[in-house]
């Protein structure tokens, strides 16, 4: 695990740095820096499903154990796991609006957009 997590880090890196490093002029580091916040927000949501996709799944299993266990209280149970799946669906939601402000607000755009006007 430790493996994996310094290359995704230094493979993370890498990308930061390679559209400016390898840029040719401005404009090109720019895009650059434009491709670098596209895989950001895939690898953002990418990553922030994954929680709540584990955390679904173990509130269903816990849900229809105890419904096996206790045919009586399935009502409860239920309303109590749909009331719990909305809360955990809200992180993947979260997780998407962020991503959506990187590719489609693009908090940087006032440094990056004067280099692209300046194309060659």
């Amino acid at each position: 695990m430790k493996k994996f997590a310094l290359f995704s880090l230094a493979f993370l890196g890498f990308l930061g740095i390679a559209g400016v490093a390898l840029a040719a002029d401005d404009t090109q580091a720019a895009l650059g820096v434009i491709g670098n916040v596209a895989i950001a927000a895939g690898i953002g949501i990418g990553l922030g499903v994954v929680g709540p996709g584990i955390g679904q799944g173990l509130t269903m299993l816990g849900a229809l154990t105890g419904m096996a266990r206790n045919p009586e209280q399935t009502g409860t149970l239920r309303v109590y796991m749909l009331i719990g799946l909305a809360l955990i669906e809200s992180l993947a939601i979260y997780a998407l609006v962020i991503s959506l402000i990187l590719l489609y607000a693009f908090p940087f755009a006032d440094q990056v957009v004067p280099f692209l006007g300046s194309g060659s």
